[in-house]
């Protein structure tokens, strides 16, 4: 019986060994292929990674001394950013807001990623008039515009970091909320499912073991790919003025106090803009590369 039972299991079913070595190098070369700029992705997210773990490592001026005599100074070998109008190191600015505004990204991740998975797997697995109400509701917050939903809710919860994060997060529960149930809908009749449920396994080991093991793959994605979008939006939100107060440096922030000096000073919005914009093009790199591995598994 057991024999016949795995011979019925689609492929996907079945947990397979770990890849040999030369599968393993000619999936990732394969990948590399695809991605020529995932290496330098890569590199940007760990150099933003280090910057917002351990900023003193990496710069050695006080983001919050600024030196008037030394305003506005171009970029240079002593200033690598340049300087703000109080004499600031921007490099050093620059370095030390990737804790606040990386921070705040991550969590706003782990907010959507989290209430997105359970309110996917509720509607998906048990169905019934709990799915349509909570899809009607997914339908309710995809149709405002995430911003405007980020704004509503900082305007009620006050203006700070931890609020963006909030924000940001609620604002983008749905958008994993459909793609987790869309996933639980196509595993959730799978044999192997049917399999355990007639051996007597619980409900939500069934969810936990069998349907998110399968539905990894595409939440990792989605999940580096919203870990860019919210980047954007955490400094979007800062730069509009409903982050940390100043001097506490944050790369919205930062690029808000720069436009007074766009044709006295360019480097002070280009140079935060662009590191802004590198980690966003690297998080979409990496996005692009775990959903190629997703191809490449079929």
């Amino acid at each position: 019986m057991s024999e016949q039972l795995s011979e019925s299991l689609p492929a996907q079913a079945i947990y397979a060994a770990p890849l040999p070595l030369s599968r393993l190098r000619a999936r990732i070369f394969a990948i590399l292929r695809r991605r020529p700029l995932l290496p330098l992705g890569i590199a940007v997210l760990l150099l933003a990674l280090g910057w917002a773990l351990f900023p003193g490592a990496f710069s050695h001026y006080d983001p919050l001394l600024g030196v008037p005599a030394q305003a506005l100074q171009s970029p240079n070998a002593v200033h690598w950013f340049g300087t703000d109008y109080l004499g600031r190191d921007l490099y050093s600015r620059t370095v030390h807001g990737a804790a606040l505004s990386l921070h705040a990204t991550a969590l706003a991740v782990l907010i959507a990623l989290g209430t997105g998975v359970f309110l996917g797997v509720i509607a998906g697995f048990f169905g019934g008039v709990l799915d349509s109400v909570l899809m009607r509701l997914v339908e309710v917050l995809m149709a405002i515009p995430s911003l405007l939903l980020a704004m509503a809710v900082i305007t009620v919860l006050g203006f700070g970091t931890l609020n963006i994060a909030l924000a940001v997060g609620l604002s983008s529960v749905a958008t994993f909320a459909r793609l987790v149930r869309g996933e639980v809908l196509r595993w959730r009749t799978s044999v192997f499912v049917e399999a355990a449920a007639c051996c007597g396994v619980g409900p939500w080991t069934i969810i936990r073991r069998h349907i998110l093991a399968h539905a990894a793959g595409p939440v990792l994605a989605l999940a580096a790919l919203e870990f860019g979008s919210a980047v954007l939006s955490v400094s979007a939100l800062s730069f509009l003025g409903f982050g940390a107060p100043p001097p506490q440096p944050e790369w919205g922030l930062l690029i808000s106090e720069g436009r007074n000096y766009m044709i006295a000073a360019w480097w002070y919005t280009s140079l935060p803009g662009m590191v802004v914009a590198a980690v966003v093009l690297a998080a979409n790199q990496l996005a692009r590369a775990v959903q190629d591995t997703q191809g490449l598994s079929k």
